[in-house]
Parts: C-alpha cells; structure tokens; sequence
C-alpha cells in the first residue's frame, strides 16, 4: 500500500499526497513509542507517524478516519 493515492479538494493540479510528503527517513520518529517511522498517516488536522508494529495495530481505527496513510514498510528490508 505503498503512498496510497488521495485526490481530496486540499490538492490541486492532479497532485497525490505523494508529491507534497516526502520518503520517511530514519530521523522519523514512531509518535507512540518513538521507534523508526514507516507509515504517515494524514488527518484532517495534522498527520501522525507510526512504527510498522503500531501501524498495523492501529490500522482498522485509521482506516476509517486518515484521509491518506503512506505506507513505506517495504523500505524495511532495503535499509
């Protein structure tokens, strides 16, 4: 699910969310528990960083609310 695609009415030009978030790097920090951040989700009042673990404990919660979730856990075998 690797930056999975929002077209919502905040971008404009055919932009995704891929094109204004960049890569998550090692310096992202997990917002629960402050490992390596791997996925992004994005709210309507801010994003919040997760841990592949937290992710997916979250994931069914996010799903129903984020407006997009970038998912970059296939850059864990590749770091």
């Amino acid at each position: 699910m690797l930056g999975r695609e929002h077209t919502g009415p905040w971008l404009s030009n055919n932009m995704t969310s891929a094109t204004l978030f960049p890569v998550l790097t090692a310096a992202d920090r997990c917002d629960r528990c402050g490992a390596r951040a791997y996925l992004r989700v994005i709210l309507r009042n801010g994003e919040l960083l997760f841990c592949a673990h937290h992710g997916r404990t979250h994931m069914p919660q996010l799903d129903e609310t984020a407006l997009d979730i970038q998912d970059f856990t296939d850059l864990i075998l590749t770091d």
